[in-house]
C-alpha cells in the first residue's frame, strides 16, 4: 500500500495521545483506509470500498498490530477488537460486520483526508508542505485584507448548524450574516483555544435551555458567556451524574477539558 496521510493537530489534545496503543491502533486504521473507490475479494466475495474504508477482521487485525512488536507488547486479538469497538463509540469510526469481516469506515475521512493522494510523492520537498487548508482564504480588496469563509469550512457550518438549532424554538429566525458569525467562530477556535465538539454541544445546549435559549442568539454572544455556560453545563451534569453509567464524548470534553477529534 502506498502514499500517505494527513494528522490534524488537534490529535495532540485528544486522550488517546497519550495511550501509544490506542494512538497505534488509530494511526493503523488511517493506513490501512483507502483512498479512492476500489474492489476487493474477500475470500470468494468481492467487496467495494468507499475512500475512507478498509476491511479487517479480529485475527488479521492481531496479526498486522502486533507484527514486529516484542513479546511484552503483543496485545491479543479480543483486547485489540475492544479497543477499536471504543474507537467507534467515539465517534472515531464505524464498524459494520459480517460473518466474515467487518468494514471499518473512517469518520470525517472526506473532511480531513480529502485529496490527499492528489500531490505526487515526487514532488519538490516545498511543494508538498503547502498549506491545504480551505477554511479561509485571504482577499484584497481596496488595499485592505479581509478573511473569506468557504461555504465548507468548519466556521461556516458551525455557524449553519446554530442556525439549526436557533429555528427549531424559533422558525422565523431572520438569517444571519454567515461570514460574521463564522469569523467569531473562528476566533473561539484560535484565540479561545475551545474545540469544535465543545462550541457544537453549547451552541445545542443553549437552544434546550429554558433561560438560555432567548439570550444566546449569536456566537459573538456565546463567545462572551462561554465560561458561564460551561459552568452551567457542568453544574447540570452533577445533578445527573447518577444517572449516566458510561460518560460520553462531549461529558469528557467539558468535564475534563480533553478533545475526541
Amino acid at each position: 500500500m502506498q502514499g500517505w496521510i494527513k494528522l490534524h493537530r488537534k490529535l495532540l489534545e485528544n486522550p488517546i495521545f497519550y495511550d501509544p496503543y490506542l494512538l497505534k491502533l488509530w494511526v493503523y486504521c488511517l493506513l490501512k483506509a483507502t483512498h479512492k473507490e476500489h474492489k476487493q475479494i474477500v475470500g470468494k466475495q468481492m467487496v467495494e470500498l468507499q475512500p475512507g474504508q478498509f476491511v479487517t477482521g479480529r485475527f488479521i487485525l492481531a496479526e498486522e498490530y502486533n507484527k514486529g512488536a516484542k513479546p511484552k507488547d503483543i496485545v491479543s486479538d479480543r483486547t485489540l477488537w475492544r479497543w477499536l469497538k471504543f474507537l467507534e463509540e467515539c465517534e472515531f469510526l464505524s464498524i459494520k460486520p459480517t460473518t466474515k469481516y467487518s468494514v471499518v469506515t473512517i469518520n470525517n475521512w472526506d473532511k480531513y483526508q480529502e485529496n490527499v493522494q492528489q500531490m505526487s510523492s515526487k514532488c519538490p520537498a516545498n511543494v508538498q508542505q503547502m498549506s491545504t487548508n480551505k477554511n479561509v482564504k485571504n482577499v484584497k480588496n481596496n488595499n485592505t485584507r479581509k478573511q473569506v469563509y468557504e461555504d465548507d469550512s468548519i466556521y461556516i457550518m458551525l455557524a449553519k448548524y446554530f442556525v439549526e438549532q436557533i429555528k427549531q424554538n424559533n422558525p422565523n429566525f431572520k438569517e444571519p450574516n454567515y461570514q460574521k458569525w463564522a469569523d467569531d467562530i473562528r476566533l473561539m477556535i484560535e484565540r479561545d483555544n475551545r474545540t469544535e465538539e465543545q462550541i457544537k454541544y453549547l451552541m445545542k445546549w443553549v437552544q434546550q435551555d429554558d433561560f438560555e435559549m432567548a439570550n444566546v442568539l449569536s456566537p459573538s454572544k456565546l463567545r462572551k458567556r462561554f465560561d458561564q455556560l460551561v459552568l452551567k453545563v457542568k453544574a447540570q451534569k452533577q445533578k445527573n451524574k447518577a444517572e449516566h453509567s458510561i460518560p460520553t464524548r462531549t461529558e469528557i470534553d467539558f468535564n475534563e477539558g480533553e478533545d475526541w477529534h
